[in-house]
């Protein structure tokens, strides 16, 4: 099912940095803990806002649900987050919907309609770009990546050799279903 074209992608988009104009930066959720962000998203909402503040898009939008018994969103986590650092609340539109990459980006695809913007900059995990990025397109999203160069998801040659592995898997189903992983395909513990 994975092929070295497949590895070749994720590697090839995770490396790029497109931090073009647009409408709108999405920041992908990943956990939180009573309102706070784990170790990945937190590196995601820095470059974010990173990104915000050069100007590369005037509103930040940060996505993902909750668990099961969560007081927060990973959307509202991550707004507050950011509203913290200094982003204007009025800069920020917190999604609390998705419970991965596909519901996540459907979730953003409708608000953004909403709202008839049409162009973002996806901030996510280098190796997780590619599929990012090819589900917000098939969405009708104007879509490019600028991905973290920070966090666990990047520390060391063999964590980043599984993320690309594993994101090669996801990728490559999600081109032949359309639809998410399988069970078992699951991030590489850091």
């Amino acid at each position: 099912m994975i092929t070295v074209a497949s590895l070749l992608q994720v590697w090839t988009v995770g490396i790029s940095d497109d931090q073009r104009r647009s409408d709108v930066l999405v920041v992908l959720g990943a956990s939180q803990y009573d309102g706070r962000p784990s170790a990945v998203f937190a590196a995601r909402l820095d470059h974010a806002f990173d990104l915000y503040r050069r100007g590369v898009a005037p509103l930040v939008v940060t996505v993902g649900g909750a668990q099961v018994g969560d007081a927060y969103t990973e959307g509202q986590a991550g707004a507050n987050y950011l509203a913290s650092r200094g982003v204007p609340v009025t800069a920020l539109m917190p999604v609390g919907e998705g419970r991965d990459t596909l519901g996540s980006l459907r979730a953003v695809a409708a608000a953004m309609a909403r709202h008839q913007w049409r162009s973002a900059v996806i901030v996510t995990d280098p190796w997780h770009s590619l599929r990012s990025r090819t589900i917000a397109r098939d969405l009708d999203i104007d879509a490019v990546t600028s991905p973290v160069r920070t966090g666990p998801s990047t520390r060391g040659f063999g964590t980043q050799l599984r993320y690309i592995a594993r994101e090669g898997v996801a990728y490559r189903f999600y081109q032949l279903f359309h639809r998410t992983t399988p069970a078992g395909v699951a991030p590489p513990a850091v």
